[in-house]
């Protein structure tokens, strides 16, 4: 699926660890055409989205070589994104120990999670939290990526829109890199724990009327016109250091490869990143087998769940969910990610945002913590265990995508006045009391 197309004049080569040429390029996902691998392009002329392709001939990246880095000093090597560098920007070492911008981001926790699996329907689950990230989601190891190629291209200005968490983390590494970051936000409807990240780390910030989908058209017509670097996983950077939670999970369990992994779907740059970096894996030789790969939508914006099951093309719908950072209804990555979930005989599925709540309540009563829209994942494995799509001796990984304090709004609503639409099954209300010893003895052992 992610096959190796070379050719060319376009062809861009530079020095890599070792002292060798690495050659890479940009590829239409739609009609092949290639571009150099540092033209500040999003889009094909015939506007397909485009991957980079790595020369994987000329990598000699093994299990022992990486494994050898977790216990170095070197910065890079403690990044969970560029410990993967010959995978991700492979610009030379001398070159990213001066240019990357980086926090340290990745080498989040594999939790096992078994107890939580029996609630589910699965003997053996994982979840990777990817909240556990500087800015607390997964969006920070695309953003390194992305900032440290802006860096690099000289670029003074970077651009994205958001639901909350891309904003949130373009911004620290804007901010890092000391560069503006222009955030468009759809008006209203941003949880304000990703708001304030934005605007504590300097972000300009423009509400626009409209949802997500509107903010993305309009930002790609700004930065197309203002000459500013979009940030957005339309670029290909950002997929390429999203690959580094595929690459990571893969090396939290010994390099043995897991039956499943299930993500939530949004805009769909992750599933993309992931899908395709465990293709790069197979075809080293650094894994012996793919897994599969399920992504769950929310009912309420699932553009990719209805093209899949009815075989046809993406049709954009008006989105609406609870689970705000997956409230999308035109993925722009809609291509790459049927291609990914292909490749790695995959599913989709969707869920409710009852059943979103629901797994909510069990991932922070499990003591881990997401936002909604990680959720989404453990509604998703419980109802393809129902469906039998997934098997209960099989080994799942879920992955979860933001921080428990992303939108603690929701949290404090479900567990106390409740939210329309709503069960609150697993509501853990406060309960008022007297200051009397007796009265408090009473509550606790109730």
């Amino acid at each position: 699926m992610f096959a190796l197309r070379w050719g060319s004049k376009h062809e861009v080569v530079l020095a890599s660890t070792m002292g060798e040429s690495v050659t890479w390029h940009l590829a239409c996902v739609v009609c092949e055409a290639t571009y150099p691998g540092l033209e500040m392009r999003y889009r094909c002329d015939c506007s397909g989205t485009l991957d980079v392709v790595h020369d994987l001939s000329h990598c000699t990246l093994t299990r022992e070589k990486l494994d050898a880095r977790l216990a170095s000093k070197n910065p890079l090597d403690r990044s969970g994104v560029w410990r993967f560098r010959e995978l991700i920007l492979p610009l030379g070492e001398e070159v990213l120990e001066a240019i990357a911008v980086t926090r340290g981001e990745g080498s989040t926790h594999l939790y096992e999670a078994n107890t939580l699996g029996a609630r589910v329907g699965v003997a053996n689950l994982w979840l990777k939290h990817e909240g556990e990230n500087p800015t607390g989601s997964f969006k920070d190891r695309g953003m390194t990526a992305a900032i440290t190629l802006a860096k690099h291209l000289g670029m003074g200005s970077v651009a994205c829109a958001s639901t909350g968490n891309t904003s949130a983390s373009m911004a620290s590494y804007a901010a890092r890199a000391g560069m503006d970051a222009i955030v468009f936000i759809p008006e209203g409807k941003i949880a304000f724990g990703k708001l304030s990240q934005a605007l504590a780390y300097g972000a300009k910030t423009i509400q626009i009327e409209g949802d997500f989908d509107d903010a993305m058209e309009l930002v790609q017509k700004v930065c197309d016109s203002e000459g500013i670097y979009l940030v957005n996983s339309i670029n290909p950077f950002r997929i390429e250091g999203q690959k580094a939670i595929g690459f990571e999970i893969m090396q939290d369990l010994d390099w043995q490869v897991p039956d499943w992994i299930v993500l939530p779907g949004g805009n769909l740059g992750n599933n993309t990143a992931i899908a395709k970096g465990l293709v790069e894996l197979h075809q080293l030789g650094i894994i012996q087998r793919l897994p599969r790969l399920a992504v769950v939508q929310a009912a309420g914006a699932n553009p990719l769940y209805t093209a899949w099951t009815s075989g046809e093309d993406v049709v954009p719908v008006k989105a609406d969910t609870i689970a705000s950072a997956i409230k999308i209804g035109s993925p722009v990555s809609w291509r790459k990610s049927m291609r990914g979930i292909e490749a790695l005989n995959g599913v989709v599925t969707e869920v409710t945002d009852d059943q979103i709540m629901d797994a909510k309540a069990m991932v922070d009563a499990a003591g881990i913590g997401a936002e909604p829209a990680s959720c989404a994942t453990v509604a998703g494995i419980k109802r393809l265990v129902e469906e039998g799509t997934i098997k209960p001796h099989e080994k799942v990984v879920g992955i979860l995508t933001g921080h428990l304090l992303k939108d603690p709004e929701v949290v404090v609503n479900y567990h106390t006045e409740g939210i329309e639409g709503i069960e609150s099954r697993h509501a853990n209300a406060p309960i008022s009391s007297s200051a009397e010893i007796a009265e408090i003895r009473r509550i606790i052992r109730s």
